[in-house]
């Protein structure tokens, strides 16, 4: 895990990329955008937070989908946006 180490992240960074990298419509690159740990660290992030049956679970149900990578997305896939969510920057998300 000392690979994820080097991002310096929080309890509260790591919760949220756990959540970005379960919804189905938040592609990887967004969360490097947002947290600049790429796919491969989530991933790591993902089996050493997860159960290894949970964790085999989504590793199935990511790889290869469309919605999880913007090379592979139709130009009809949009980003869902949720009233409630404010404007998210470059770097972090902005408090509400």
């Amino acid at each position: 895990m000392k690979d994820i180490k080097k991002y310096e992240l929080s309890e509260e960074d790591i919760d949220r990329i756990i959540g970005m990298a379960w919804e189905d419509r938040t592609p990887f690159e967004a969360i490097e955008i947002q947290f600049g740990v790429p796919e491969k660290d989530v991933i790591t992030l993902m089996k050493h937070q997860m159960t290894l049956r949970n964790w085999k679970k989504w590793r199935a149900r990511v790889q290869g989908r469309k919605t999880k990578h913007e090379k592979l997305r139709g130009d009809g896939v949009s980003r869902f946006k949720s009233k409630a969510q404010r404007e998210i920057s470059r770097n972090r998300i902005s408090k509400r």
